[in-house]
């Protein structure tokens, strides 16, 4: 009897050990991570949420790994079990830390392009966190005695094989690390190519770039072609932009009549509608004689792009009722056509 007992103790304890682990694991996320989760939320570092937040699974287990580890060791198995189990258990910690640590970059760059600091895309994030996943490899194939000099050589001999069946997809990859580098597209910037299409970036991904359009329509975009492609970015060199409205009085017009009532309908709207320039003072340039009109322009200032609109939308609709108050005329187009008739026969 006492010896079937002392065969319980002998695994009862260690599975005691290692349930202990799960337990603790268990008791750490509920107790002390939220403790750690208020803490980061009252810190003005954004930084700290994010390491809490990569801990979220990885702690449970790592606590239980060691309560395994415990019962491996109060277990005292045959010592080649021994060291197999001890170098299992050491294999997942690497892992599970590496699954964390990628999990920190990968939110640590969201979170920083999120205040500005870094760009916001999923193809540094996804880098990062690939680069992580191979160091921890590295170090896994390092910790079980395996050479990874071979297994360098092959993968670069490989690589070759690859990069010319994957020709495609790697010019894109490079593109779109080229367009981070140079810092000109930024997500969130709205920008036109060459070829017309126009949005805000949503996100430069290892293949493409996402655009989203006003009409809320996404434009997918290979890297290589905006790498290449003539780009309009109306968020550089800062968010403001010139609004100039084309506009023509008939001739005959009184100009400085004509300037000043313009002028005052353009301070007024730039005062008044939403997303303008306060503190910019509109101006009015006359270009030239037109077949039917004397042609000026007027140019207004808008704080962000998708304010253009409807601050010529207002423009437009203010001096066209002010024009009619004060007899401003602004003319059709007018073209006369001389026909040349032919002498009659025999003339």
């Amino acid at each position: 009897m006492h010896d079937r007992f002392g065969d319980i103790a002998t695994y009862l304890v260690p599975a005691a050990a290692a349930l202990a682990g799960l337990v603790l694991g268990l008791l750490a996320r509920r107790a002390i991570l939220p403790y750690l989760t208020r803490a980061a939320q009252r810190s003005a570092w954004k930084y700290d949420d994010v390491a809490v937040e990569a801990l979220r699974s990885p702690l449970v287990l790592w606590f239980t790994l060691g309560g395994v580890y415990a019962a491996v060791e109060l277990l005292r198995l045959p010592e080649k079990v021994d060291r197999a189990l001890t170098q299992a258990l050491l294999v997942v910690a690497i892992f599970s830390v590496t699954w964390a640590l990628a999990r920190f970059t990968a939110r640590a760059l969201r979170t920083g392009a999120s205040e500005g600091a870094l760009p916001s895309v999923s193809l540094i994030a996804h880098v990062a966190a690939a680069g992580i996943y191979v160091l921890g490899a590295l170090v896994v194939l390092e910790r079980l005695g395996i050479s990874i000099t071979p297994i360098v050589t092959a993968l670069g001999v490989g690589g070759l094989a690859v990069a010319l069946a994957l020709q495609d997809t790697l010019a894109n990859l490079f593109a779109g690390l080229r367009i981070l580098a140079a810092g000109k597209l930024r997500q969130g910037d709205f920008v036109k190519l060459e070829s017309g299409q126009e949005g805000y970036i949503q996100d430069i991904s290892w293949a493409q770039t996402t655009l989203r359009q006003m009409p809320n329509n996404l434009v997918v975009v290979p890297n290589t072609k905006l790498a290449t492609a003539i780009t309009t970015n109306y968020h550089l060199p800062d968010l403001e932009q010139g609004v100039v409205v084309n506009v023509g009085v008939a001739h005959g017009s009184e100009l400085a009549r004509v300037e000043r009532v313009t002028l005052e309908v353009a301070r007024q709207v730039q005062a008044e509608v939403e997303g303008a320039v306060r503190a910019f003072e509109p101006l009015l340039r006359f270009q030239g004689f037109g077949p039917s009109s004397i042609d000026f322009v007027v140019i207004l200032r808008a704080a962000r792009y998708d304010v253009r609109g409807l601050l010529i939308h207002e423009f437009v609709k203010q001096l066209d009722a002010r024009y009619a108050a004060e007899g401003i005329t602004i003319p059709f187009p007018v073209r006369t056509v001389h026909l040349k008739q032919d002498p009659p026969k025999g003339a």
